[in-house]
Order: C-alpha cells, then sequence, then structure tokens
C-alpha cells in the first residue's frame, strides 16, 4: 500500500507534508503535490501534516476519488521532486474546503 494525495490539495498546495517526509517522494505540479508510490514507504508521518488532510493511504481512497492512484504514480514521472516546504499557493485557504475540483487540476505548466 501507499500513501495519495487526493482531490483536496488542487489549488491549494500546501507543503508541510514535503517537510516531514524521510525519503523524498513528494513532486510538485503546478497547482497540486502528488506522491511517487514508488519511493513512498508509507510511514503516514505526512497524513497529520496536510491541513486539507488531501494524504490517505491507498486503502482508504474514497470510492469517487480511485482515480489518484493512478493520478500520483503518472504525475509523479513527470512533475519535478519537491524537497523543501514552500508558500502555498496564494488563494489556497480560499480553496482549503471546497469539493469537486479535479477539473481545476493543471497538469502541465
Amino acid at each position: 500500500m501507499t500513501h495519495l494525495v487526493t482531490e483536496a490539495c488542487i489549488r491549494c498546495k500546501y507543503t508541510d507534508c514535503v517537510a516531514v517526509c524521510p525519503v523524498e517522494c513528494f513532486h510538485e505540479g503546478p497547482n497540486f503535490l502528488v506522491i511517487d508510490p514508488q519511493v513512498c514507504i508509507d510511514c503516514g508521518v505526512c497524513i497529520p501534516e496536510c491541513p486539507v488532510e488531501a494524504i490517505v493511504e491507498e486503502k482508504d481512497l474514497p470510492a469517487g476519488q480511485k482515480e489518484y492512484l493512478a493520478l500520483n504514480t503518472e504525475l509523479a514521472a513527470k512533475w519535478p521532486l519537491i524537497t523543501q516546504s514552500r508558500e502555498p499557493l496564494p488563494d489556497a485557504d480560499d480553496w482549503a474546503n471546497r469539493q469537486d475540483k479535479r477539473a481545476l487540476l493543471t497538469e502541465s505548466a
């Protein structure tokens, strides 16, 4: 099992999770983070760090978000590694509690 970043991260991109990751498995896109499932060691330290609860264990992935397993895998192979915490997107707080954000995911710059 791996950990995954889900829809809640879209348009927020808080990076508190990146700062605690012991194996550098996060990758950064324009408005979303992903976890490389090939690198993640399933330690779970990132889960409580996410202020929008966007990180879940694969077994806890909600039925409506199953596509995020494939998205994390696919996008981790394309996007650059992020190893340090950064400022969230400027309007992250406005997007933190919104749902149905999948259409807003930007895959390329």
